[in-house]
């Protein structure tokens, strides 16, 4: 499948991480599952994804309202990135951006643009071999307002020294979509891991 990307040249490529770069979301809903079992919590496969981009510390947050538990934030976050740590070995890139990766890299500059924490990323990006691909990284620690809000973006786009309409994002959430329109920049959306199987 190759990703039909809008018309002109840009003058940086913004990559969200998981789903775009890695194909981690699968990995990220079995650390997710066994995680919130401990604490009898379920967490629907569909919310999961509608949530991609979402802090992990926020989802368990939303969990816990909305489930009327009161699961320790921090205890569940750390559980849960320790367990996707341990399913590592299993990351595979998504083949129709690492193209993209290859192509430019060198050409423009790149930044990761993640709800991820930062130690996340490194992990899955250093697990790929991509890591010194990017320019920076802009991840959940490093912003106020998690996506749909374009903050994330326009920092990445800071970084890089590159106006925002000049940016490029990919994204594989609908969220990611708005941030990136949010702050005026283009975008191209990835599939999810079950459109990509139905599209080949």
């Amino acid at each position: 499948m190759k990703l039909k990307l809008p018309q002109g040249s840009f003058g940086a490529y913004l990559f969200d991480c998981d789903g775009t770069i890695a194909d981690s979301m699968p990995l990220h809903y079995i650390a997710w599952k066994k995680a919130l079992a401990e604490w009898n919590c379920e967490f629907d496969e569909k919310l999961f994804y509608t949530w991609g981009g979402t802090p992990v510390v926020e989802i368990v947050s939303t969990l816990n309202k909305r489930q009327g538990l009161s699961m320790p934030v921090d205890v569940v976050a750390r559980r849960k990135e320790s367990l996707y740590y341990e399913l590592l070995p299993q990351l595979k890139p998504v083949p129709e951006v690492l193209e993209h990766i290859e192509a430019q890299h060198g050409q423009i500059p790149f930044a990761v643009v993640s709800g991820s924490t930062r130690q996340s990323v490194t992990e899955s990006l250093r697990s790929l071999g991509l890591l010194d691909r990017f320019d920076a990284l802009v991840c959940a620690e490093g912003y106020d307002k998690s996506k749909l809000d374009p903050e994330a973006f326009l920092l990445a786009g800071a970084r890089l020294r590159v106006p925002p309409n000049t940016c490029l994002v990919f994204e594989d959430t609908e969220m990611g979509i708005q941030a990136a329109t949010a702050a005026g920049m283009a975008s191209v959306k990835i599939l999810q891991p079950w459109e990509r199987v139905s599209a080949n």
